[in-house]
């Protein structure tokens, strides 16, 4: 049964280039251009150019050559980014590690994709010296420092290095230029091999929207409060404004009040983010007190969002917000709604990027195409899709057919339009006598609950249903909603088999950096105690 047509229109044929060519061609075009703002530091393009040119020289300097791994190790910050097109124009492979790791996750990165050298920040070199004991092979370690005068620092080698990087022959469509590590749901996390076309063809793909309201424009300042290590805050924020010449305002570690205040105070015009934040701005009183005007839009990505609490923060704030797709394996935008009343639905990811197709097929074999309307698994193929998991061949035919299809592992719906609805991922639907119960639905219907602040849904064991929902909730300060409340509340909205059938207090959902719910740790900590 054939999908629907295109919506977005193609952008073939693609340039076919390597990454580090965005920052080379950006300094020749705008060498004084501020490229980043971090703090009270600024670069300029043709700093970062020059930098990562001499960076790139160190590297070749410590034997480092084509096809290498090189891991970064850094919170959000101008040497990040120094890092990552240094390495790439050194020939090497950038494997970008989770700044909230602590040392066995840390160690099995470093070990997985055998990398020989980590570049790590200064605040995180403790948790890296902690890997140490575990690693096979330890990789050669630069310190970034703020004041590096040390000779084999980041910025010592950087000084003392030849200005020219070296030359090395590339192949775009097959050599790879960044190896992150995705966020399984279960087992040890995998790298995602990603070319340099994977990449760059995705930028395309999400720079180049002719006629949207939301399309990237020259002039936009971005907010970059999204970790760089994820494939979100490096190829939606990082790549796309090199590209295009945008000005980057780095931000740590989250804090609402000075978010606020960095938006004001840069004037940003695009904010890409995700569903914790966007919850946040609806409920933050403080947001009244910033001027916000300069916004042209929000994007929110990495965890699906109900039609109603979208609506009620675009409400709140007065600013368009539209949902998007990714993932890691799709280097990652698949998926954008428009910002245009009459193109929006709001609830849903939009339709596809260009170039892009798409199905849904049955749960069960994953064979079958299912008809419009009908939620499945959601397939995908484009120029975007990975090369496969890095030294993992059972992991890669798991995932991508031998026609070049994806599985995303996330069950969807799709219209006769072709737009997508994320209902929730295969692997942690709930089964409730023998009733398929997705959590993000009822996780949607308990954060429209005014009392509620944030919360998760796991299936919990139980002997006469096979499982029953629970729920995790934050509640709102000064608020006393009980679990009667709740449970009666989703009840009210919800078929019988759906109903929540215990709700539980705590002070935080644990998620990672990309905002995702981290449901094992709740499923775990359930079945421990």
């Amino acid at each position: 049964m054939p999908g629907p047509g295109p919506v977005r229109t193609s952008l073939k044929p693609y340039a076919v280039m390597p990454v580090q060519q965005y920052l080379v061609d950006a300094a020749s075009k705008w060498p004084l251009r501020i490229a980043v703002i971090d703090g009270d530091r600024r670069f300029t393009f043709g700093e970062m150019n020059a930098h990562s040119d001499r960076l790139a020289a160190a590297l070749e300097g410590m034997g480092i050559r084509k096809g290498d791994r090189v891991g970064v190790l850094a919170p959000n910050c101008a040497e990040f980014e120094i890092a990552f097109f240094g390495v790439m124009k050194a020939g090497a492979i950038v494997t970008t590690i989770n700044s909230g790791y602590r040392e066995r996750e840390i160690a099995h990165q470093l070990n997985n994709s055998r990398a020989s050298v980590l570049i790590v920040h200064d605040s995180l070199l403790e948790m890296a010296e902690a890997a140490r004991p575990l690693l096979t092979s330890p990789p050669r370690v630069v310190v970034i420092r703020s004041d590096g005068v040390d000779p084999d620092s980041f910025w010592g080698l950087i000084a003392a290095s030849p200005a020219e990087a070296p030359y090395v022959e590339i192949d775009p469509m097959n050599d790879l230029a960044a190896l992150p590590y995705s966020s399984g749901t279960t087992g040890l996390s995998k790298g995602v091999m990603l070319t340099h076309h994977n990449l760059t063809s995705n930028v395309d793909q999400f720079r180049n929207r002719p006629g949207e309201f939301a399309e990237p424009r020259p002039d936009d300042v971005v907010m970059v409060h999204l970790p760089l290590f994820h494939i979100y805050g490096m190829n939606v924020l990082m790549n796309p404004c090199i590209a295009i010449g945008n000005v980057q305002v780095m931000m740590g570690r989250f804090d609402m009040d000075e978010f606020l205040g960095l938006l004001e105070q840069h004037s940003v015009t695009a904010l890409y983010t995700v569903p914790p934040v966007l919850v946040g701005l609806a409920q933050y009183p403080g947001v009244k007190d910033h001027d916000l005007s300069a916004l042209r839009f929000m994007v929110i990505g990495a965890a699906p969002l109900s039609e109603e609490l979208q609506l009620r923060v675009q409400q709140a704030t007065g600013v368009p917000v539209l949902q998007a797709y990714g993932m890691t394996e799709t280097s990652p935008y698949t998926n954008a709604d428009f910002a245009e009343p009459s193109r929006a639905r709001p609830g849903s990811v939009g339709p596809a990027a260009a170039d892009t197709e798409q199905k849904i097929v049955d749960l069960e074999a994953g064979t079958e195409e299912l008809p419009n309307g009908e939620e499945g698994e959601l397939l995908m193929r484009g120029p975007q899709v990975m090369k496969g998991y890095f030294d993992d061949p059972e992991s890669t035919a798991e995932t991508l057919t031998e026609d070049g299809w994806l599985h995303t592992g996330d069950i969807a719906r799709m219209d006769p339009d072709g737009y997508v609805w994320i209902v929730d991922r295969k692997k942690e639907l709930i089964k409730y006598k023998g009733f398929q119960v997705p959590p993000a639905e009822l996780e949607g219907l308990l954060l429209e609950h005014e009392a509620v602040a944030d919360c998760a849904v796991i299936g919990k064991n139980d002997v006469e249903s096979g499982e029953i929902p629970k729920a995790f909730v934050v509640r709102k300060a000064e608020t006393a909603v009980t679990d009667a409340d709740l449970m009666r509340f989703v009840a009210e909205r919800v078929a019988t088999f759906k109903q929540i059938r215990e709700v539980e207090f705590i002070d935080a959902i644990p998620k990672n950096p990309s905002g995702k719910i981290l449901r094992r740790v709740l499923i775990e900590r359930e079945r421990g105690g």
